[in-house]
């Protein structure tokens, strides 16, 4: 996986193309997101959908390093909410590990995300949050 492979991924999920970003993952991939199973494009894409229903998010990347293995990277992602987010909204959806964040509140988050890659897909993911 090449930078340019990389910068089209984050292209698309920064303009909310859930199926582009999708196919980035190979068949069967380990696909978790601080503990939401995200294996199929469906749970993919209502996850994706409620939570950028309620919030704007993008991917800044600030470090990045590749392998025909391997994906590294070091960024941010910002988070500005649209709307309330409560935690009974969230509670609802199954979500009790996010925060609530109010209309017009921002979240900066510096991520380290590792990506394992098959053949030019994704084939796992690994996020850490860190200060």
């Amino acid at each position: 996986m090449t930078r340019e492979d990389y910068d089209r991924y984050a292209a698309a999920f920064n303009a909310r193309d859930y199926d582009a970003v999708y196919d980035f993952y190979a068949p069967g991939a380990h696909l978790t997101f601080f503990g939401v199973d995200l294996a199929t494009r469906e749970a993919f894409r209502d996850f994706y959908g409620f939570l950028h229903d309620h919030v704007e998010e993008t991917l800044t990347i600030e470090r990045f390093a590749a392998s025909d293995e391997l994906v590294a990277l070091e960024g941010v992602i910002r988070i500005e909410a649209r709307k309330d987010l409560t935690a009974e909204a969230l509670a609802a959806q199954g979500l009790d590990q996010f925060f609530p964040i109010r209309k017009g509140e921002v979240q900066e988050l510096r991520q380290y995300i590792h990506y394992h890659v098959t053949d030019g897909q994704f084939t796992g993911v690994s996020c850490a949050l860190m200060d």
